[in-house]
């Protein structure tokens, strides 16, 4: 039997924020639900579910609706090195304090 685990209240705001971004972009691109579940392969009720920021679907049908949709860049560079700020900082701490020729 599959367990349900919690979902983080922060990732539950920021699925829903997604979801509305996404379903706006769809309505500015003036595109149905069903044209745009058919174009990422999935049913319009998941098309359904990811608009509404349900964290049960896959991050694959995410991506496959931006990809329906142009949008699959956002994806692709969202954890891009140059927007780490910690994980840059954490990288200069641990450049040597001297660098000496043998």
């Amino acid at each position: 039997m599959k367990g349900k685990w919690p979902i983080p209240a922060g990732v539950v705001s920021a699925l829903r924020k997604v979801g509305m971004d996404i379903r706006d972009a769809r309505r500015r691109r003036r595109l149905t639900m069903a044209l745009v579940a058919e174009r990422a392969m999935i049913s319009p009720a998941t098309l359904g579910r990811i608009e509404r920021g349900d964290g049960g679907v896959g991050i694959g049908s995410y991506a496959a609706v931006l990809h329906a949709l142009g949008m699959l860049p956002l994806l692709r560079d969202a954890l891009d090195l140059s927007r780490d700020a910690v994980g840059q900082a954490l990288n200069v701490e641990q450049l040597p304090k001297r660098v000496r020729m043998k």
